[in-house]
């Protein structure tokens, strides 16, 4: 098939001895084109919405189903569920090239003019009324649901400038201004938010969902549109607020779940995607694996945190805006150090906290605590569960030993990484459990200061030692119970009780 557009023909005349035959383009419509090129994928086994992680079980099925059924369908998910990156997938689907008359504001089917201009045109020209060609991401509009919006924006309205430049009566059909729906003609019209678009507008979407067709104003006109429509919702505004009029919802032909990532791998290998962590600065960035795991469990354990609002969700941007600061800090830190490698370590997840707490929405004892308050809760909660994958059976007795006899440690979040693993050296028998994590003897400074970090860090989230900002890490302070067996209080009430 031709690529360019000097291959393809220019004139109806052209495209009428060229491969694109009238018996196809007239009787093919947006949805059957859809269908077709799915179906063409699925028997070459090709991967149909790449970069889209998590999906491939539940909601791409789903997705699949409806275009083969040629539904109209909309997507119901919390924010940061990939719902808009999956529509704007969809012109995957769509041939390369679509021939229109050329000129024409609502992309008019050379063989089946539906508009004035266009009809009148060919009527004229006949084989030679020139033909444009529209790539498949141009046959592709979008419009953000907001209560502005009106059926003139949408659908259309009459254009008095239209009329006198082109000395029309107003009452002529050429003086029509197209909305966005005509004007996505012969291709796909996705609607943002469903539910914040006004009730009387989402009236006038029901002719185009079932007929197929719009009427502009008071005109006598019908426009025979060909397209596929899809919607994005959040599920509370569609459910609980009802703000989707029950006749359109009913219109609307599947309705699709999405929801956020099942699994901690599937997490990261999206943050890892979508994460700008590759910086022309000159600096090496070796993220270790367990600080990835931290950042993503963070929005795994805020889904499940009971001060954290379900309605609302945790979007997966939390963990990429997390992992962009976490590396920010690290790279702040190597470029006052002069240090040629950035390595993350958990402090600099604590750094991050003002890319965390505005993508949580807390509930009311959320509130009372603070969202700094409970975004280092979380943090600490994150830090304790990875250390417990790399760590777990291992012996930390001589480490907490090391702090229990009054060793402690502190330095600052900036400190440079060679100071660093000096002093985590001399903490006795912390360096040798970094072989859990997969190093060897001759890493970096940089990777090791962050590697006996994130044990220490480990062993405080469970409560084997302490850290505060005077002292830095030291021993757990543990209560004690009263040497005199007659000050304690439970030997008092045996004694009474005897």
């Amino acid at each position: 098939m031709p690529q360019t557009h000097s291959e393809l023909p220019q004139t109806l005349g052209d495209l009428r001895s060229s491969a694109y035959p009238e018996s196809i383009l007239a009787r093919l419509s947006v949805k059957d084109e859809l269908r077709g090129n799915l179906i063409r994928k699925l028997k070459h086994r090709e991967k149909l919405f790449p970069g889209i992680v998590g999906y491939e079980d539940t909601v791409v099925p789903q997705v699949v189903n409806a275009i083969l059924s040629r539904h109209n369908f909309i997507l119901l998910g919390l924010r940061g569920q990939a719902k808009t990156r999956l529509i704007r997938m969809l012109t995957t689907l769509l041939n390369p090239w679509m021939p229109y008359v050329a000129g024409c504001e609502i992309h008019d089917n050379p063989y089946m003019p539906i508009c004035r201009r266009c009809r009148t045109l060919i009527d004229a020209e006949g084989d030679r009324a020139p033909i444009a060609w529209l790539a498949a991401e141009d046959r592709y509009v979008e419009k953000l649901a907001t209560p502005d919006v009106t059926i003139a924006d949408m659908i259309g309205d009459i254009d008095p400038i239209k009329a006198a430049r082109g000395g029309q009566d107003i009452s002529n059909e050429l003086t029509v201004h197209y909305g966005l729906i005509p004007r996505a003609n012969r291709g796909i019209f996705a609607i943002n938010e469903l539910p914040d678009l006004a009730g009387k507008i989402q009236v006038g979407l029901f002719n185009i969902m079932q007929e197929g067709d719009v009427q502009i104003k008071g005109y006598p006109v019908r426009l025979p549109l060909d397209l596929l429509l899809v919607f994005t919702a959040n599920p509370e505004d569609y459910t609980a607020r009802g703000k989707i009029i029950t006749p359109l919802k009913d219109r609307i032909g599947s309705e699709i779940r999405t929801h956020y990532p099942a699994s901690l791998g599937q997490g990261i290998e999206i943050t890892r995607a979508e994460a700008w962590v590759n910086r022309a600065a000159g600096i090496e960035l070796r993220m270790p694996a367990y600080i990835a795991e931290i950042v993503e469990q963070l929005a795994f354990s805020a889904r499940d945190d009971k001060r954290v609002d379900k309605r609302s969700g945790v979007s997966q941007r939390l963990p990429i805006s997390v992992t962009e600061n976490v590396v920010s800090n690290a790279e702040r830190r190597a470029l006052q150090n002069r240090e040629t490698v950035v390595t993350p370590r958990v402090v600099d997840i604590y750094a991050a906290l003002p890319a965390m707490t505005g993508k949580i929405e807390l509930e009311y004892e959320g509130e009372l605590k603070g969202g700094d308050a409970v975004g280092r809760e979380l943090i600490r909660g994150a830090v304790g569960k990875v250390f417990n994958r790399y760590f777990e059976g291992v012996n930390m007795q001589s480490v907490v030993q090391w702090f229990d006899i009054g060793g402690s440690l502190k330095l600052g979040a900036d400190a440079g990484s060679a100071e660093m693993a000096r002093e985590l050296n001399s903490i006795q028998g912390l360096m040798e459990k970094t072989r859990a994590l997969g190093l060897t003897a001759n890493e970096p400074d940089e990777v090791r200061a962050s590697a006996g970090e994130f044990i220490l860090e480990g062993l405080h989230a469970h409560r084997r030692i302490s850290r505060s900002e005077e002292r830095g890490f030291a021993a757990e302070e543990r209560k004690k119970q009263p040497a005199d067996p007659e000050e304690n209080p439970r030997a008092r009430q045996r004694r009474q009780f005897n």
